[in-house]
This record gives C-alpha cells, structure tokens and sequence, in this order.
C-alpha cells in the first residue's frame, strides 16, 4: 500500500499541478490526502490534484515520485482508473 505523486508539470488555474494516487485502494488515497491536509474538493474521479507549493509537502509524508506514465500504469494495474466520461 503506497500513494504515488507525479512531477507538478500539469498546467491549470494558474499553477502547475501534480496527480496524488494509490495502487490500493481510494481509502488509502483518501487518508493519505486528509493527512497532508488536501481538500475532498480536489479529489477528481482516481487522483487528487496536488498544487505544486504542495508537493514537497506529500513527498515529505511518505508519497513516492513517480513519472506521471507511471501515475496511469499504476491506476490501470490496480484497477483504480477512472477516465473521463466512464461512471464511477
């Protein structure tokens, strides 16, 4: 059981962004996020979006650096990928 951060390269609102996932369970991820003190608001479908001034802030607690490729082969493999337009 371990959350996974990929690099904050993802542009929106402003910010780079970084992608927060399990290849567990949502649980895992949802507790994790609490931790590090991330809104339920930023929980979109498989992953939380992480603002760059708080990645270093989730490597710290223990999310391990992934490339983002990384990030969609964990999901697939642990059957947690939600794509877009796919019902939760």
């Amino acid at each position: 059981m371990t959350v996974y951060i990929d690099p904050p390269t993802w542009p929106g609102h402003g910010r780079m962004w970084s992608h927060l996932v399990s290849d567990s369970s949502y649980e895992e991820l949802h507790a994790f996020a609490a931790r590090i003190g991330c809104p339920a608001r930023a929980f979109e479908r498989d992953h939380y979006d992480i603002p760059e001034s708080r990645y270093a802030d989730a490597v710290r607690a223990g999310a391990v650096e992934v490339s983002s490729r990384e990030v969609v082969r964990l999901l697939t493999t642990s059957g947690l990928r939600r794509p877009k337009g796919r019902p939760a």
